[in-house]
């Protein structure tokens, strides 16, 4: 697919792949000999938990553990 930049450097995603990655933020990675755009998640910890199925909850059970262990960790390092 070939794309044209305006002068300020912006280009319009097609619709066709805007529906098919469902997100409206984009990552650009210059990768020396090609530019690469990767979709960010809406909700990246979801995401992640997606690629890797297991029984320990939803997204927002693990935002709390994590949020959970980085508490302990704190009071640990600070001897609280």
């Amino acid at each position: 697919m070939k794309i044209r930049l305006s002068k300020g450097g912006q280009f319009s995603l097609p619709a066709e792949i805007r529906r098919r990655w469902a997100t409206d933020s984009l990552v650009v990675e210059d990768l020396g000999d090609r530019v690469v755009l990767r979709p960010i998640p809406h909700d990246p910890v979801a995401a992640i938990l997606g690629a890797f199925p297991s029984s320990k909850g939803s997204a927002a059970q693990a935002r709390n553990r994590v949020r959970k262990e980085e508490q302990a960790a704190d009071r640990r390092k600070h001897g609280t």
